[in-house]
């Protein structure tokens, strides 16, 4: 059974989006404010579009928690669509009466999008594929759960997993690595955490900055979009999460595929990742330096991101997003018609953001930090925040002593051959 695990639920334009969160401890401090700073920092950054104007994003607890303390049943979690007020009889539940029928069939007769059956499919979006898999005609139904909006249900689910790590010592944030092909210089990375997280685009280089943002202005002004590349960096994990034993227990794959469910990812990786292709092995490999005398272990480098063989080495954890350019354009691309197959000369426009790389390493924080929850139950076992952090602290007094000296003819693990492993 899965210690730690979340679900989404809700559309685009519904009432609400909501999230069941599984798995979490009792006694873990929780409250709304812990999960409304997360939602804020989702809807900032320079590129964003008019639906962010206007959602005012909170997440309600209505299960799981008591007196701001977690029971260790589930956690129900609802952010309520603000703009579902315009879109109340299209996005109906129940079935429509034969009034409500010709009311939607005028509104779209008098020009109104949001009444418009949608068949012309955008390039890059889920709409084609999607209609198809589930038999639609009309790509609402596809558009509506496939957009990035369900992504808010996540980061609202992540927030609980940010208040469980934290209490145990475990930070997780990222910033905007790259934009329209302008990166980020390390040796300009003057902002402090702090200071990048405000910026306009959450990135530490105000140089690169500047021309991130002129990118997106450039995009902008052409009807365009635009992606990047979002790091994710964890600091605190201790070293054993993860094993190389089977390939579903590996914490690196698991990382990379919850970042990759990402609706606007189209590639991950950790630490260097493609960049140690193009170099010798004498150049990637961590050298490790020495064991100090608390336990801790230090490595020269950290080229592999804080993982090896699919476990945690002790060093930070990198894990990098590749954000594709948003599939709906101002100026829409050449498409066709869903129903007849016919080429059409624009696919379907609503509305779009420029650019929402900021964004998406927010949302990359907290697939990194869901996933992460689940390892560090999975290590620890335990059904309170007390005995988790009891076990955590014993696990980590165990490995930060020296192992014993081992001795031919011994059995592995350092026991003698006729000693009975814990007697």
């Amino acid at each position: 059974m899965e210690r730690f695990r979340f679900l989404t639920a809700g559309e685009s334009h519904g009432p609400m989006l909501g999230a069941v969160v599984e798995g979490v401890p009792a006694g873990l401090a929780l409250t709304e404010a812990d999960l409304a700073v997360d939602l804020a920092r989702r809807q900032r950054g320079y590129g964003r579009g008019a639906r962010q104007a206007i959602e005012q994003d909170r997440a309600r607890i209505l299960s799981g928690v008591r007196h701001g303390y977690t029971m260790g049943s589930p956690i129900l979690l609802e952010v309520e669509n603000r703009d579902w007020a315009n879109w109340t009889r299209v996005m109906q539940v129940g079935p429509l009466s034969d009034e409500e029928a010709a009311e939607i069939a005028a509104l779209a007769a008098d020009g109104n999008k949001r009444a418009r059956p949608i068949t012309a499919v955008r390039p890059g979006h889920a709409d084609l594929a999607g209609a198809l898999k589930y038999g639609f005609n009309d790509v609402r139904n596809s558009l509506e759960r496939s957009s990035a909006r369900e992504t808010t249900a996540r980061v609202a689910a992540g927030g609980v997993a940010r208040a469980f790590l934290r209490a145990l010592g475990i930070e997780v944030w990222s910033f905007t690595a790259e934009v329209g092909g302008v990166a980020v210089d390390p040796a300009s990375c003057t902002r402090t955490r702090d200071e990048a997280d405000a910026s306009p685009l959450r990135c530490p280089d105000p140089v690169a900055e500047a021309a991130m943002i002129a990118r997106i202005d450039e995009a902008r002004s052409q009807g365009d979009t635009v992606g990047g590349v979002f790091e994710v960096v964890v600091h605190g994990a201790p070293i054993g999460l993860g094993s190389y034993t089977h390939w579903d227990r590996k914490l690196d794959a698991a990382l990379a595929a919850t970042v990759m469910s990402i609706n606007i990812v189209k590639g991950v990786e950790l630490g260097l990742g493609f960049e140690q292709t193009r170099r010798f092995g004498s150049q990637v490999h961590d050298v490790i330096e020495r064991r100090n005398p608390d336990g801790t272990w230090v490595h020269r480098t950290n080229n592999a991101g804080g993982l090896t063989g699919g476990v945690t080495n002790g060093e930070p954890i990198i894990v990098r997003g590749a954000v594709k350019p948003i599939s709906t354009l101002a100026r829409p691309l050449p498409t066709a018609d869903l129903v007849t197959g016919e080429e059409l000369e624009k696919a379907h426009y609503e509305r779009s953001d420029i650019s929402v790389v900021p964004a998406a390493g927010v949302v990359g924080e907290a697939m990194v930090m869901l996933t992460l929850a689940s390892f560090v139950l999975e290590k620890t076992g335990g059904d309170s925040m007390a005995e988790i952090a009891d076990n955590l602290r014993r696990y980590q007094a165990r490995i930060a002593a020296a192992p014993a000296v081992p001795v031919p003819g011994t059995k592995a693990g350092g026991h003698a051959a006729n000693e009975t492993p814990g007697a």
